[in-house]
């Protein structure tokens, strides 16, 4: 009898406890509206809006391949399954169209759809819920003011329990934090701003800030390096391993423009990051270069010393010798596989990087290059593999790939001459796993080629003809 009443028991518990979730869990569905008329709209309302959705990237992750611009079916990986990113076109029966916009705000603000169901933190409502009302409005303005496309979304592809959105209400009891951005009064406008925006639409933390089991950022990890794609988003924290320090204006041209001279061009899922922000005014990248610059905070002394040594070092070296962080030039002491790498540089790399052709169009000098210097060799794949394809009608930097030509072992063998040769960190752990991977990835693995909006000058070894 005793068991049989224990037993009542827990289960009695389990059913109140059950019950008491799923009643904290429930969310009401907001009435749906007849589609708006785009003339409802202030014009310049959805002018800013379209600044704001470019900001938060909108248009990438809300396009398929080959698809129509915002009209959803990208698959986004995850560890848990793959996702589906939805159709936010106007349209009344696949797409928001019957969304009010206090369905859209809630959205942004609580990750709710308009039916009630909770959204997965693939839309990361974890950043957006730092939105203002105001800045919502505007960008429910431009997307209801956009071509309405029918696309249905595929369905999620989420092992159970996960494909129940319910347990989602779990995760934001532990996780999220919902609430607008509150300015830091002892910050400048300025600051204030690039925080807004960094923090907000511009969701920086949810690729360079780790994550954990669970699948969300770690709040004590800020900006301390994550991954996107198949690429790695390095720390933006004291931690970058850029071995010429960031400061405001070099952060501010490559975010505005997509490259900068000491660091390089912007590749994978950074591409279209940069594209997006090169189409608003410059004073939005300062912002944000503003911020993120005050999370890096002052360089060591050691790192300056380290950036002074390679600023003054010669801009081109013979393939094979070794220049290391320092920038001198000692003969080289390479293992095996770096000397094989040696020679596959030659003919392949050093044509570009050492021909001291300034970028963009140049190769970057290897020996200023963040990924040389990263905790996983996963960029230098990538680019290795796929190259950086050209921008569609317009000029900008271009790199040819080279999986048709090296195999995984000459890229393994690549990497450990590049890594001893442009670094002075300790060669990455056997890389050739990660490579096999990700040629198998190849250009689904964050590989972009950009359609406009590249910032890049005119090619001082072209002539340029005006018509």
């Amino acid at each position: 009898m005793r068991i049989a009443r224990f037993l009542i028991i827990v289960v009695a518990l389990g059913l109140g406890g059950l019950g008491g979730f799923v009643a904290y869990a429930w969310e009401h569905a907001i009435d749906p509206i007849d589609p708006p008329q785009r003339t409802a709209f202030d014009p310049a309302l959805v002018k800013h809006g379209a600044d704001l959705a470019a900001v938060g990237n909108c248009n990438v992750c809300h396009t398929a391949p080959g698809g129509k611009v915002f009209a959803g079916g990208l698959a986004l990986p995850t560890p848990f399954g793959t996702i589906y990113s939805t159709n936010i076109t106007p349209d009344p029966e696949t797409g928001i169209g019957r969304w009010s916009e206090e369905a859209f705000i809630r959205s942004m603000r609580e990750g709710v759809d308009r039916e009630g169901n909770h959204l997965y933190p693939a839309f990361p409502y974890d950043h957006f819920t730092r939105v203002t009302d105001d800045d919502n409005r505007a960008l429910y303005a431009y997307l209801m003011t956009r071509e309405p496309v029918r696309a249905e979304t595929p369905a999620n592809e989420l092992p159970f329990p996960l494909d129940q959105r319910m347990v989602l209400a779990g995760w934001k009891l532990l996780f999220f934090r919902e609430g607008a951005y509150q300015p830091d009064t002892a910050q400048s406008q300025t600051w204030n701003r690039g925080a807004y925006l960094a923090e907000g639409l511009g969701h920086c933390g949810a690729c360079h800030s780790p994550r954990n089991a669970f699948g969300a950022v770690r709040t004590d990890a800020h900006y301390a390096g994550g991954e996107s794609e198949g690429w790695t988003a390095y720390a933006l924290n004291a931690d970058s391993p850029a071995p010429i320090p960031w400061d405001v204006d070099s952060l501010t041209q490559y975010l505005h423009t997509g490259w900068e001279p000491r660091h390089g061009v912007a590749r994978g899922p950074m591409a279209p990051v940069t594209q997006n922000l090169g189409a608003l005014p410059e004073t939005e990248a300062r912002a944000m270069a503003t911020y993120v610059a005050s999370v890096m905070g002052e360089p060591t002394p050691e790192k300056k010393r380290r950036a002074d040594a390679l600023l003054a070092a010669e801009t081109t070296h013979p393939p094979g010798v070794q220049v290391q962080s320092a920038g001198s030039q000692t003969a080289p002491v390479l293992p095996a596989n770096a000397q094989r790498g040696a020679a596959i540089y030659a003919v392949a790399c050093s044509s570009c990087h050492d021909a001291g052709r300034p970028l963009p169009y140049g190769g970057l000098r290897l020996d200023h290059s963040t990924a040389m210097y990263g905790p996983t060799p996963a960029n230098p794949i990538n680019v290795i593999l796929n190259g950086l394809p050209a921008p569609e009608g317009e000029r900008g930097p271009i790199m040819p790939g080279f999986a048709g030509s090296l195999d995984d072992g000459q890229i393994v063998d690549l990497l450990a001459y590049l890594r001893s040769t442009f670094s002075d960190e300790p060669p990455w752990e056997d890389p050739a796993p990660l490579v096999a991977r990700l040629r198998e990835a190849g250009v689904e693995a964050g590989v972009y080629a950009l359609d406009s909006g590249s910032a890049a000058p005119a090619n001082p070894s072209k002539q340029e003809t005006t018509w």
